[in-house]
């Protein structure tokens, strides 16, 4: 199989801490703490975007089968909200682990706000490295995370380590459809992360890593297909989010997200839900 782990130059960690706090207050204004991608049926669905991106949260705790009480590791939790939406729809516990500190921050006011500051927490740090005991956790959740990993092997050996017997990890991540793997390296690098791989391409290194499949689903028309619905997003708020951040702001974000989704139209990236299992011995 053509590989697509062994092209192209990717930012250090402290580069994409550095991108990601610069981006905080962007995410924060305009999804509401919401920084991962959303879930429409079809071009008649007019949920707004921070409704649609929390069914994508959703559809990850399903495939998970959270139960009341689990402990979750939330890995690259963004600002916390979708931390926060687990907690509170499936009554679990909820660690964030994040490498923005900016965001880090945000996450432990949103859930003081929430009132669930027991309940959900949030650490600075690396989850390439975990010093968390093994088997700490009943479920993983990896969104849009994994792709800033320059070495997957170590990081889902990792994840797999921390995980109890039986726990599963679910991560959700764009995935290249009708794009070649240089095509595909390029993409990514456009947007800071590292890779753009195909579904077969993240089953190998799970597999590797010690995971058995449980399901994956290919919903990349009705996430990543829908560009067209986060531009809208971003003008139906144009006034409020140009009183904050500028006009030029506003524009630059527009483009960013026209760029980033028009392989979408044309089928060229997915997006998939990928969940596996720790064996139970």
């Amino acid at each position: 199989m053509e590989s697509a782990a062994t092209t192209g130059d990717r930012p250090e960690a402290d580069g994409i801490a550095e991108m990601f706090d610069e981006s905080s207050d962007m995410s924060n204004a305009f999804n509401d703490g919401q920084v991962h991608l959303a879930y429409w049926y079809d071009d008649e669905d007019q949920a707004p975007l921070i409704e649609a991106t929390q069914r994508l949260t959703r559809k990850v705790a399903d495939s998970l089968r959270l139960r009341k009480g689990e402990r979750v590791l939330d890995v690259g939790c963004g600002l916390g909200a979708p931390a926060i939406q687990l907690a509170t729809e499936y009554d679990v516990e909820v660690t964030g682990v994040n490498i923005s500190t900016r965001q880090v921050a945000e996450a432990h006011a949103r859930a003081r706000a929430a009132g669930l500051g027991d309940q959900v927490t949030f650490q600075t740090g690396d989850y390439r490295a975990l010093d968390f005991p093994d088997g700490s956790f009943d479920a993983v959740v990896a969104m849009e995370a994994l792709v800033y990993v320059s070495d997957l092997a170590p990081t889902l050996r990792g994840l797999h380590r921390v995980l109890r017997p039986g726990g599963r990890l679910s991560l959700t991540e764009p995935t290249r459809e009708g794009l070649g793997v240089v095509a595909a390296s390029r993409f990514a690098a456009n947007f800071g992360s590292k890779w753009l791989l195909s579904v077969a391409e993240w089953l190998d290194p799970l597999r590797e890593a010690g995971f058995e499949l449980l399901e994956y689903l290919q919903c990349g028309p009705r996430v990543f297909g829908m560009g067209p619905k986060y531009v809208h997003a971003v003008e139906t708020r144009r006034a409020e989010l140009a009183a904050q951040f500028g006009d030029a702001a506003v524009d630059e974000l527009r483009q960013t997200l026209e760029t980033f989704f028009a392989p979408g139209e044309t089928g060229q990236i997915g997006y998939a839900v990928i969940t596996v299992q720790k064996p139970w011995n």
